[in-house]
C-alpha cells in the first residue's frame, strides 16, 4: 500500500474529529473497519484481498442531516485507496424510513489517463416490524470510475434480529452497467455484536457474472467494524 496515499484520508478523518459541534446534541460517529475482501454490490473492489476502511460522520441534532468523509483500500487501475465525501438526509413517511444521499469518490494515484472520480447517488427505503426488517435500495452513477460509464444498482434486503446482538440478512440485487458486465448479485450472512462498539460480519457473496479473475468470484467474507 502506498503510504502517501493514506495521508489524505487519515487527515480528513482527523480534521473531522477536530471540528467542534455547534451544539452538544450534534454528534460525530467514527467507524474503523477491516475485512478479508472489500465487497461492494457483491463484487470485489480489492481483487479478493484484505482491506481497511474508515469513516467520520457528522449528525445534526435531530438526526435528519448527516455528512462526512470516508476512505477504503481498493485495488484498481494502479490505485490502492479510494476517498469520498458526501452527505444526505433521513426523512420518514407513512411508517417508512428513507435515506437519501450523494457522495463524490476519488481513487488516488490511479494510472495516467484513468477516470479516477465519480458521483454516486443512493436512495434507501426501510421498514422494521418487530425483529423483521426490510430495505429497498436504488443506486446510480452517471459516470463510474475506470472504464465504467453509467451504472444502476437495484436491490432488496431482508433481515431478522434473533436478539440484541445477533442478526441474519440476505440481499438480492441487479447491476446494469455501460461498458462493463451487467450482473445479478446476492449475499447472505450474519452479524454479531462482540461488544457495544465491535461488530463481526460473516457473509457469502456471489454473482452470475462469467468473468475471469477475483472481482466477480463467489467468496466468503469476514469483516469487523469498530464504532465510537
Amino acid at each position: 500500500m502506498r503510504l502517501n496515499a493514506l495521508r489524505l484520508p487519515l487527515a480528513l478523518l482527523a480534521a473531522s474529529l477536530a471540528l467542534p459541534a455547534a451544539a452538544h446534541a450534534q454528534s460525530w460517529d467514527v467507524t474503523l473497519g477491516a475485512g478479508t475482501d472489500n465487497r461492494s454490490k457483491d463484487a470485489s473492489k480489492s481483487d479478493g484481498e484484505a482491506f481497511v476502511s474508515g469513516e467520520a460522520q457528522w449528525n445534526s441534532a435531530d438526526g435528519f442531516f448527516y455528512a462526512g468523509p470516508a476512505f477504503e483500500t481498493v485495488k484498481s487501475n494502479g490505485s490502492n485507496i479510494e476517498v469520498e465525501i458526501g452527505g444526505g438526509i433521513r426523512p420518514q413517511w407513512a411508517g417508512f424510513d428513507f435515506d437519501l444521499n450523494a457522495v463524490h469518490k476519488w481513487r488516488l494515484d490511479s494510472n495516467p489517463g484513468v477516470d479516477d472520480d465519480a458521483w454516486e447517488f443512493t436512495a434507501d427505503m426501510k421498514r422494521s416490524i418487530g425483529p423483521a426488517s426490510a430495505r429497498l435500495r436504488l443506486q446510480h452513477s452517471p459516470d463510474g470510475t475506470g472504464s465504467v460509464k453509467q451504472w444502476t444498482w437495484v436491490s432488496a434486503r431482508a433481515g431478522w434480529d434473533f436478539n440484541d446482538k445477533l442478526n441474519a440478512s440476505a440481499e438480492l440485487g441487479y447491476r446494469d452497467q455501460t461498458n462493463a458486465v451487467s450482473y445479478t448479485g446476492y449475499n447472505v450472512g450474519v452479524s454479531y455484536l462482540l461488544t457495544q462498539e465491535l461488530e463481526l460480519d460473516v457473509r457469502w457473496h456471489g454473482t452470475d457474472a462469467d468473468e475471469p479473475g477475483e472481482q466477480y468470484k463467489d467468496a466468503l467474507v469476514a469483516t469487523v467494524a469498530y464504532m465510537f
